[in-house]
């Protein structure tokens, strides 16, 4: 005769088995009964809920008499233990409830569900914040993933609901400027700091005109091979603060701060002493023999660079224009190296920006190391579309007609952080340069990919505005 043994089975349930059993004892779970009066899924994680909007059912006590709302108010505040207060009756028959101090998750959970217990109650749900959800209409937008996407984008969608750059001044030391329609627009001031003329191709020294004249050379001239016009302060500076919003090209990251193009880089670069000079101007200091200016930069965005580490004439202007209030954010550099071997990325008081690709992974060209601060879209353009969108002009040596290309670089990854430092000025004027610089640093986000020594992280745009917005 067959004995049946009471002990436990070791076979393993086929996964259909185990799903049959797990959806059967799912099935047989109760409804809350409470669900229909509640809005729970309307309670964000992390937040603190400080109002409840309360409707009572047509012909409720509650919903005629202050009296008797106050009465339910009374009992469900001695339930939960936490303190009640009528704020007002709304436009559509609902009390607005205050609950000063406020509630986490759980506790605001609480509190809702015995509201939702009373028969009176119609329903409860918190009062939740809403805001814009701003996405601009530029044609090219889609394109600048280095703005949006999670991965390694600056997260600005959720900072331009809060802050566009109004009343900030960006000053672009660089090559200076073409004229293009999606940028003129935010182009104010600026001087031309090129005091050699057959390097400013202008026929003349230091001059109030900060047009971009052409950076090509032929062969020889500077080094070896020749190479045409970059426009490189064009793309920069739409980086910063493209027009937006305006059915055309691209976005800027800070669209409504004003840029000063400051010219200091023209044929085959540009000398230590001008790029002084024009650190100094920007920031609204005074250098003899030019005019003062009018519209002293509260970010300076150096996307430039030389070898050796920090020397004294760089630290000294860089010094002078953090204690004139600017913030001063640089390239590392794009030789695969660590930064202190560069200038001015290893000078102190400035915000040293290392690149990432598509991808998250520090940019193969970038540079890294401890005098790195934070790391920003930079991209790389092996892949055309992997690069950084942004504004430019189609003349190979001297200006044409304005057009749209990716760059890739520390260069191109420095106006996004100058940009961001644009969007925390204009929510928080009084900012210091230091200040500025830590929150930067302290709100950026851990790396999708591996970027060792490329600072305190990828600078995230929502996260600052929204920590200097909520201190």
């Amino acid at each position: 005769m067959k004995k049946h043994s009471s002990k436990p089975s070791n076979k393993v349930l086929p996964f259909f088995a185990i799903c049959a059993l797990a959806c059967s004892a799912g099935a047989l779970a109760a409804p809350d009964p409470l669900a229909g009066k509640m809005n729970l899924p309307a309670l964000q994680a992390g937040q603190n809920h400080q109002r409840f909007i309360v409707k009572y059912r047509e012909g409720a006590a509650e919903r005629a008499s202050l009296a008797a709302g106050n009465r339910l108010l009374n009992a469900v505040a001695a339930e939960t233990g936490s303190e009640l207060n009528l704020v007002r009756r709304l436009a559509t028959g609902a009390d607005l409830v205050g609950v000063p101090g406020g509630l986490d998750g759980a506790a605001a959970e609480a509190l809702m569900r015995r509201f939702a217990r009373d028969p009176d109650v119609a329903y409860v749900e918190p009062d939740i914040r809403l805001t814009t959800q701003f996405t601009p209409d530029d044609s090219r937008y889609s394109e600048q993933w280095h703005y949006y996407e999670p991965t390694a984008g600056l997260n600005l969608p959720g900072a331009w609901d809060k802050a566009d750059g109004s009343g900030a001044v960006v000053a672009v030391v660089d090559t200076g400027y073409t004229d293009h329609s999606d940028l003129l627009g935010n182009i104010i001031g600026g001087y031309d700091f090129i005091s050699d003329s057959a390097t400013a191709r202008d026929g003349n020294g230091r001059d109030s005109d900060a047009h971009d004249e052409g950076d090509w050379y032929g062969w020889f001239e500077c080094g070896i091979f020749p190479a045409s016009s970059s426009w490189h302060g064009t793309h920069v500076a739409g980086t910063v603060a493209a027009l937006t919003d305006n059915s055309q090209g691209v976005a800027g990251v800070a669209f409504n701060a004003k840029v000063v193009p400051v010219r200091v880089l023209g044929k085959c670069g540009g000398s230590l002493s001008d790029i002084a000079d024009a650190i100094v101007w920007a920031s609204g200091g005074s250098v003899s023999g030019v005019p003062a200016n009018p519209f002293p930069a509260d970010v300076i965005n150096m996307s430039l660079g030389g070898s050796g580490a920090c020397g004294a004439t760089f630290q000294d202007a860089i010094d002078t224009a953090v204690g004139n209030g600017a913030a001063v954010v640089v390239a590392a550099g794009n030789s695969n190296a660590d930064a202190s071997g560069f200038q001015p990325a290893s000078c102190n008081n400035v915000i040293s920006v290392a690149a990432t690709d598509r991808q998250g992974n520090r940019a193969s060209y970038s540079n890294y190391g401890s005098v790195v601060d934070v790391a920003a879209p930079g991209g790389e353009t092996a892949s055309t579309a992997n690069g950084v969108l942004s504004t430019l002009n189609s003349g190979s040596q001297t200006p044409s007609s304005e057009s749209y290309a990716f760059y890739q670089g520390t260069s191109m990854a420095t106006p996004h952080v100058a940009g961001l430092a644009a969007l925390v000025r204009s929510v928080d004027p009084d900012i210091t340069p230091a200040e500025l610089e830590a929150e930067i640093k302290a709100n950026a986000r851990a790396f999708a990919g591996s970027c060792s020594q490329c600072g305190s992280g990828l600078a995230d745009a929502d996260a600052t505005v929204t920590a200097v917005m909520n201190p």
